[in-house]
């Protein structure tokens, strides 16, 4: 297949796949096993394009937050952001550093996909049966955390990961939860991003195809934006148990399909 039309794929799944509690890792896993491997800057910019979706959908939010800094609501709102990124920076980088990540390959992360099938399954049961709370600092440090394990465990998925354990610590209405945790998404996968060009540049910075980048940039970013606008109408009324249910379903055919080991 053409370089450029395999990257123009990638970055429509990972643009679809990364709000959506299911893992873009996984998927992304599983199309390149048949488009080809990336390297880690295209998997971790292309990331930055689906967080650039986020700042679209939410560019109102964000100018009322950025406009608003008098007013203690939005203060005290931005300050928890800010937050949860430290948490994660503090304890992700020091992680990173040390290397200490599972393999991107098939069989840690199907089980990934199973597990954390389950723990939507169960966790959005017991955040219902929990007192609203609201935004409290258990919330930001535990999403800050979760955004670190997401990082270790791939196929886990850092929305999945972040949204219930928020909601099990009492930001128990799903578009609140939800929202947190994307806007705490956006510093951090920019971060993670600019980290990985570091990297790439005190490497030697070659090798890397910036014509297939920019394309899968580009599609990452447009079809994340359609994919958050209509997870955030989804929500609104649905559980999550349908992509639950999902992971578990492609986590199995993972198992299954491919070689042990892979």
């Amino acid at each position: 297949m053409n370089d450029l039309l395999a990257a123009l794929l990638l970055g429509l799944i990972e643009g679809i796949t990364e709000f959506l509690p299911i893992s873009s890792t996984g998927h992304l896993l599983i199309a390149q096993h048949w488009l080809g491997a990336r390297s880690d800057l295209f998997n971790i910019v292309i990331q930055a394009g689906a967080i650039l979706a986020i700042c679209l959908v939410y560019r109102q939010r964000l100018l009322a937050l950025a406009f608003g800094l008098g007013e203690r609501e939005n203060r005290e709102f931005v300050l928890k952001v800010a937050a949860a990124f430290a948490v994660t920076a503090a304890v992700g980088i020091p992680v990173r550093l040390l290397g200490w990540k599972l393999p991107e390959t098939v069989t840690p992360v199907a089980w990934a996909l199973i597990l954390g099938g389950v723990w939507m399954l169960l966790a959005e049961r017991l955040a219902e049966r929990r007192p609203e709370r609201g935004l409290t600092w258990t919330v930001v440090v535990l999403v800050g955390l979760a955004q670190v394990v997401a990082g270790v465990f791939p196929g886990t998925s850092r929305s999945a990961a972040t949204i219930f354990v928020a909601m099990l610590a009492g930001l128990t209405r799903r578009p609140a939860a939800t929202e947190f945790c994307f806007l705490v998404g956006i510093p951090t996968m920019f971060a993670a991003s600019g980290f990985a060009f570091v990297e790439y540049l005190a490497e030697g910075g070659e090798g890397e195809d910036w014509a297939a980048l920019a394309i899968a940039f580009a599609a990452a970013t447009l079809t994340g934006f359609l994919a958050v606008r209509w997870l955030l109408g989804y929500i609104k009324t649905h559980r999550f148990t349908g992509f639950a249910v999902y992971r578990i379903a492609l986590g199995a055919a993972l198992l299954l399909g491919l070689p042990a080991g892979a």
